[in-house]
């Protein structure tokens, strides 16, 4: 009889991550979790220093479903002798690096997560006698295959960097996407021009962290963005119910048309960028430009980049600013690419479960409300998906706050009862009116 686990998790981000911190109290469960990099690295190229989440420290691994579990935040400080400083700190939000080496820590507590393991294919085997998946995973470090079955497959395969078209294909030292700022900053700081490219939080602390090295450097440094201003993150505290489980039930029992439009009805909420930022960068020009001194800084929004070419000096950027229909040229040598991310989904998922699963449209598979791939026919055992959910499940898709009810959902299905509590009447607003 093969040794079929109950769940197998692709990737090992924060969500999968919380996943298995939360099945760790779950004894009858037997999870394992494969991820192909070789250590865990929570985005590495923007641990920049200073910069916090954007989210409370309540939004760690566990306590949403449970505040007591060992996983939880406050336990790390406390494990490491910083829960006072921490208090005296009188943040709620984390540092970005504090957060990655919480993740490292609850990393070390666990003994069924496994790196430089790549799944490469997976085997759908529902007609057995005992339906179960079968994973065929490579080992990154000597090539061997081994096969892997479990009853149900969590995919958190997470994003991969989005980058325009016009600038694919560029020297990866030149034009630098910000999962990979910090690893490149010492080659940019030796540019005459640095442009930054992007309106949202990253392409603003990436701005910031380099305008205070603008002064040693002495480098012009621009910013364009295709959206119309650097407008601020909504944190109205109403706003933020949006991210609750009771509005991504209100999302997800809209028509698939009515939830793109309203997707975009919520960009404020989640592609606008700290107000601390925003008054930081300010601050820092202000202080730049006492005495009326011109400072070597360009910041254009309303500017799409059409076209990129080589020239002896760098880079020409053909720019376009497309509410005025003017198109100008801007030197540069480097460019730094906050331009977001999109779905990082396998090609085994395409060659192995496209066409037995709903689609919504050529992109955007059909997801449950309890985060499993619709499939044609009905199934035991199920696919879950923490990946490419905005579309089913709204803005709070990759929210941090929102991953551990996520995963509380994955875990009650699975298990066939509640092993925790599924909370709901938790905001002061409602979104419909009961008839």
């Amino acid at each position: 009889m093969k040794n079929i686990k109950d769940v197998i998790g692709i990737g090992l981000g924060p969500y999968n991550l919380g996943l298995a911190a939360l099945l760790d109290n779950v004894p009858e469960f037997e999870a394992a979790f494969f991820d192909e990099s070789p250590e865990f690295a929570w985005h590495p190229g923007m641990l920049i220093e200073e910069m916090d989440l954007q989210v409370p420290f309540l939004a760690d691994l566990v306590t949403f479903a449970d505040p007591t579990n060992r996983f939880s935040y406050l336990n790390f400080l406390h494990e490491r002798n910083r829960l006072y400083q921490f208090y005296f700190f009188k943040k709620f939000e984390v540092p970005r690096n504090e957060y990655n080496d919480y993740l490292r820590w609850a990393i070390q507590k666990l003994d069924n997560l496994h790196f430089q393991s790549r799944v490469v294919d997976i085997l759908d085997h529902q007609e057995a006698e005992v339906p179960y998946y079968e994973l065929i995973v490579e080992d990154i470090g000597n090539g061997t295959r081994t096969s892997h079955h479990a009853r149900h497959v969590v995919m958190g395969t997470g994003s991969k960097p989005s980058v325009p078209k016009p600038l694919e294909g560029m020297p990866a030292g030149d034009i630098v996407h910000t999962s990979r700022y910090l690893a490149e900053k010492d080659n940019l700081l030796g540019a005459e021009c640095i442009t930054v490219v992007g309106s949202g939080q990253s392409a603003a602390e990436v701005f910031l962290d380099l305008l205070k090295e603008q002064d040693r450097i002495g480098c012009h440094l621009a910013l364009f963005t295709r959206s119309p201003g650097l407008f601020q993150l909504e944190q109205a505290k109403l706003g933020q119910e949006f991210f609750s489980p009771d509005y991504v039930d209100y999302f997800h029992a809209l028509d698939f048309e009515e939830r793109a439009e309203t997707l975009g009805m919520l960009d404020k909420l989640r592609k606008g960028i700290d107000p601390d930022t925003l008054t930081e960068i300010y601050n820092t020009l202000y202080q730049k430009s006492h005495g009326g001194r011109e400072i070597p800084v360009t910041i254009q929004p309303l500017t799409e980049i059409k076209d990129i070419t080589k020239n002896q000096d760098g880079y020409q950027l053909t720019c376009h600013q497309w509410q005025q229909d003017k198109t100008f040229s801007f030197n540069t040598d480097k460019v730094v690419l906050a331009t977001g991310y999109k779905p990082a989904i396998p090609d085994w998922f395409h060659d192995r479960l496209a066409d037995k699963i709903e689609w919504e449209d050529d992109k955007r598979f059909k997801v449950t409300r309890d985060y499993r791939l619709a499939f044609k026919r009905n199934r035991p055992n199920q696919f879950f998906t923490l990946t490419n959910l905005e579309h089913s499940h709204g803005a709070g898709a990759t929210n941090l706050g929102l991953s551990v009810q996520r995963n509380v959902h994955i875990i009650n299905r699975i298990a066939g009862r509640q092993v925790y509590s599924n909370q709901r009447d938790t905001i002061f607003q409602q979104f419909t009116m009961d008839e």
